[in-house]
């Protein structure tokens, strides 16, 4: 081989490498980028719960449509891309500000948002109980949230029926009964009791819970849901309005002395039974409860909080958190802490710590529920929500969680008051946005 060959052939060895080397670099580069984001994604993701509210019951975060029967005249497909799109609006606008997970309210009443095998259809779809809205609501918003990293929670209100008991709301239930779902109103009649006004199961009765747990067992099956959700509404009685459950008690009290107590047994059985149902379909799943911010005030017992309202989880809705903690059967809980810092009796300060100490020893996780409704509005009794467009105490809030290691969150009621056009709202993302420090890299705006 000549020295010439030689050379050559040394060029172009160094050539192969420089060939090599580059794709090597490139690929490095490829890995270490993939790498930043998986990293500032589970950062984002470790900051903890920042959840809203979608209630439906009346439409009043959607569908918005509900509100207009004119509405329901048009045609099935414009329809049907106007609720979609306002859902991927809302999805849109809450990812910017900084939401990371969603509570979508799935069964407001005796109806739901998706396609069940035990439910009609809710109303609020297409102004009919029953009609086929022609899309999955639920499924298209899992889809469309798991897009766009949100994460999302099914919210069922359990015992609810319908919000009235008026002869109009008697004949639209009663319209349900030779449809292949009809309404539990007029499949199991005798299930049926009144409180508050409203058409509500017994939760006293056996069948109730077993129909429950089959509701919860269908959407977590079949839907790709991270979370099943339940707010306060357990028993919800007024003055005006009781439950008349003398002869389930007598017929279920069995070992129980009063009422109260075998009530709030009915609770946590149910609860209990959820929460076994869940994770034995889907360990991953959470299953969480959003319920009144009082437990119990400190005049009705001594581990309650310092506070003096009328109303509590444990005495006004038989539904004893504070068991159901102690117990591990649920994997989070909300409690709505609805009042100002300054709310001499029901302080939110005062709340938010009786809160995190309750749950330090519990693997339960704690959120917290914010009142953004009341953000910007006057009131004598908290004219802290007034100031700075309901900002100053927000942010008050806020800090004083982030100084709580227990609290893994908060969760804001409700979207509406969030996205709306009106300058408190708007003033209200521009600080949150400011304080999540929202990375804007993710921006979704395809229409349906």
């Amino acid at each position: 081989m000549t020295v010439k060959d030689k050379y050559d052939l040394s060029l172009e060895s160094r050539s192969k490498n420089h060939y090599r080397n580059f794709w090597l670099y490139i690929l490095y580069i490829l890995i270490l980028s993939l790498f930043l984001c998986t990293l500032f994604e589970k950062q984002a993701d470790s900051s903890g719960i920042r959840g809203i509210w979608i209630a439906t019951i009346f439409g009043l975060d959607w569908p918005h449509s509900s509100s207009s029967t004119s509405f329901f005249r048009t045609s099935i497909d414009r329809r049907i891309k106007q609720q979609k799109n306002s859902l991927i609006k809302k999805l849109n606008s809450l990812r910017k500000i900084g939401i990371n997970t969603i509570f979508f309210q799935v069964k407001p009443d005796g109806t739901s948002l998706y396609r069940s095998r035990i439910l009609p259809w809710s109303n609020v779809l297409t102004g009919k109980i029953g009609k086929d809205p022609g899309y999955d609501p639920l499924k298209f918003i899992i889809k469309e949230a798991h897009k766009r990293n949100l994460k999302i929670h099914a919210w069922l209100n359990p015992y609810r029926v319908s919000t009235k008991t008026d002869s109009k709301t008697i004949s639209s239930l009663k319209d349900t009964a030779f449809s292949c779902l009809p309404s539990v109103y007029v499949k199991h009649n005798n299930w049926i009791k009144i409180s508050h006004n409203q058409f509500v199961l017994d939760p006293g009765l056996p069948e109730v819970r077993k129909w429950i747990i089959k509701i919860v067992e269908e959407i977590v099956k079949f839907y790709d849901v991270d979370g099943i959700h339940f707010d306060d509404y357990f028993y919800y009685e007024d003055s005006f309005s009781k439950l008349e459950d003398d002869d389930t008690y007598y017929k279920y009290s069995n070992r129980f002395s009063n009422k109260e107590n075998w009530r709030r047994n009915n609770t946590f059985l149910l609860v209990r039974e959820v929460y076994k149902k869940v994770h034995a379909i889907k360990p991953n799943v959470k299953f969480g409860v959003s319920p009144m911010g009082i437990w119990r005030n400190v005049g009705n017992d001594p581990s309650g909080s310092n506070t003096d309202s009328k109303n509590s989880s444990y005495d006004s809705c038989y539904a004893d958190i504070k068991l159901w903690i102690k117990s591990g059967i649920l994997d989070y809980v909300i409690p709505q802490i609805y009042w100002s810092s300054s709310y001499k009796i029901a302080k939110y300060n005062v709340l938010v710590k009786w809160w995190a100490d309750l749950i330090k020893s519990s693997r339960t996780k704690l959120c917290i529920g914010l009142a953004l409704y009341k953000a910007g509005t006057y009131s004598l009794k908290e004219p802290d929500w007034f100031e700075n467009y309901g900002i100053t105490e927000i942010k008050k809030q806020l800090d004083f969680n982030d100084n709580i290691s227990e609290i893994d969150g908060v969760v804001l009621f409700r979207e509406s008051f969030l996205t709306s056009s009106s300058k408190i709202s708007k003033k209200i993302v521009e600080y949150l946005q400011k304080r999540w420090k929202v990375n804007k890299r993710n921006n979704f705006n395809s229409p349906v």
